[in-house]
């Protein structure tokens, strides 16, 4: 029974650690899409991100700085996606490809330039990283200190996502945003700038996925590395799919996806099952909820169609 509560806490402790770079980039894919701007350059921005936190986290010892300095680079790269789809009316799965290649090439690019031609960054002080809930108050191993002795993000992000619900459903802006995604046309005709909302809602979609590449290295590792993110740009969007793009569907998306990483995690340290089988767990979760599920998402209406505001 001792045995079975351990892993339980494992189980959750491993979930709570690979849901929130998700979660908090599929929040930020959720304002994107519903605003009508396709973003698919998650993972590039997720990547700067990582390498922006890290580097951060290694010269000012801060993790919360880095971790909002990496926010801003992503930010960065989303007002670059903005500016090519919103302003100059590029194919957006064609710019976010391109923010794809350019966020990680960018960042291999400028760690090799600071730290000696490495590929990788050096490995950070615990000090540096993000802080925990309750460190040192249960004792190492033990169910509750599993459960509870996590970064503190990992707790805040599911608070942000209500939040994220609350706008979305409960103000003026949110109403905007999700009619925008419909309808620019007839948004405009009633005043609203469609332009601007569909700025700031890319622009918050490379923040939040900063902010999720930023949790990657400074709290699920200590360092970054060229394959830091793998993958978790695309299942957060994903995710968002399977959520039917609202912020409270792409949580339970995500955390189905991070306890898919905990299984991951916890069968890693058997030798009972190939690891390359286990590594693909995740993958195979979100392959199946594509396939399932995609049908019955409801796509915003002008999603990945260009705009072009009236004179």
């Amino acid at each position: 029974m001792d045995v079975l509560i351990k892993n339980l806490g494992l189980l959750i402790n491993a979930t709570l650690i690979a849901t929130p770079p998700l979660l908090l980039a599929a929040l930020g894919s959720c304002f994107s899409e519903r605003s009508g701007v396709i973003n698919i350059g998650i993972e590039g921005m997720m990547t700067i991100g990582a390498f922006t936190g890290a580097v951060l986290g290694l010269e000012t010892g801060n993790g919360w700085l880095a971790f909002f300095g990496a926010g801003l680079a992503g930010a960065l790269f989303g007002v670059i996606h903005a500016i090519a789809c919103i302003s100059f009316h590029a194919d957006q799965t064609i710019a976010g490809t391109a923010i794809n290649f350019l966020g990680p090439g960018l960042a291999v690019f400028l760690c090799k330039a600071m730290y000696d031609n490495s590929s990788d960054t050096p490995a950070m002080d615990p000090a540096s990283k993000l802080p925990k809930l309750f460190d040192g108050m249960f004792p190492t191993g033990s169910f509750l200190n599993n459960v509870l002795n996590v970064y503190s993000v990992a707790y805040l992000v599911f608070i942000l996502a209500a939040v994220c619900w609350f706008i979305f459903y409960k103000t003026r802006f949110g109403a905007h945003l999700r009619a925008v995604g419909e309808h620019p046309e007839a948004c405009e005709s009633l005043g609203i700038d469609v332009y601007r909302v569909r700025y700031l809602c890319v622009i918050l979609s490379g923040f939040m996925s900063g902010l999720g590449g930023a949790f990657v290295t400074l709290a699920t590792i200590n360092q970054f590395r060229p394959s830091v993110i793998v993958g978790q740009g695309f299942i957060a969007i994903a995710a968002v799919i399977f959520g039917k793009f609202s912020p409270g569907g792409s949580m339970l998306a995500c955390l189905l996806f991070g306890f898919c990483s905990g299984i991951k995690s916890l069968a890693s340290q058997s030798n009972m099952i190939s690891p390359n089988l286990i590594s693909m767990i995740p993958y195979v979760v979100t392959l199946l909820a594509l396939i399932f599920f995609v049908g019955k998402a409801h796509t915003p209406a002008a999603n990945g169609k260009i705009f072009v505001k009236s004179k």
